[in-house]
């Protein structure tokens, strides 16, 4: 039978239930789940958000595989106040170094929020330092290179602070709180990711 859950993955926390490293925590510090459901994909353990969980194959195959290119939105804090000029060049594409190779980055949306999005508090705090600005921007990303938005804020002079992924297609965080998890129908699950009934 297969089984599908959102969770949202807290900051410092591997996307693996089991560790070799001692004092990491995983998804098994906060998630009780079948022994063969495993996340899709997969976020940094210094990046917080939503994963998906599945025993579903044939699920996994379509958000994995580049050619679908599956959106996939993230709520990201940066170091300074960020320029148009600095979006623009994120929104045209970046040259980036990826695992030692040369990638051009896709065009992408990206905003900047107006103010500060409501959003989980994280444990521990991004720094405060009140004479340096943060700013807030929304990038929505149709691939998934590794650390691939934390690469292009870098290269355009805004580091990112925290990064929080926020949905992938029609399925969002929305109130969810770091460490809470929902588990969804096959039909939900594939209506939400594939705009298609089953």
């Amino acid at each position: 039978m297969f089984r599908y859950f959102i969770v949202y993955k807290p900051y410092r926390t591997l996307s693996q239930f089991t560790s070799a490293i001692d004092n990491k925590k995983t998804l098994s510090d906060f998630f009780t789940v079948p022994k063969n459901v495993y996340p899709v994909g997969r976020l940094d353990e210094d990046s917080e958000g939503l994963l998906i969980l599945t025993n579903d194959a044939k699920l996994n195959h379509h958000l994995l595989n580049p050619s679908f290119e599956h959106e996939r939105e993230y709520w990201v804090q940066v170091d300074g106040k960020i320029s148009d000029e600095a979006v623009m060049q994120m929104q045209q594409g970046l040259q980036l170094n990826i695992k030692g190779s040369p990638h051009q980055t896709k065009t992408s949306i990206i905003e900047i929020f107006k103010s500060a999005p409501q959003v989980a508090e994280r444990i521990p705090p991004v720094r405060f330092r009140i004479n340096v600005p943060t700013s807030w921007i929304r990038i929505i990303l149709t691939e998934g290179k590794n650390r691939q938005v934390r690469k292009m804020t870098a290269q355009v002079g805004f580091p990112t602070l925290r990064l929080i992924r926020y949905r992938i297609e029609d399925i969002e965080l929305k109130d969810m709180l770091p460490g809470t998890m929902i588990e969804l129908s096959k039909k939900s699950i594939y209506k939400k990711l594939f705009h298609a009934s089953i």
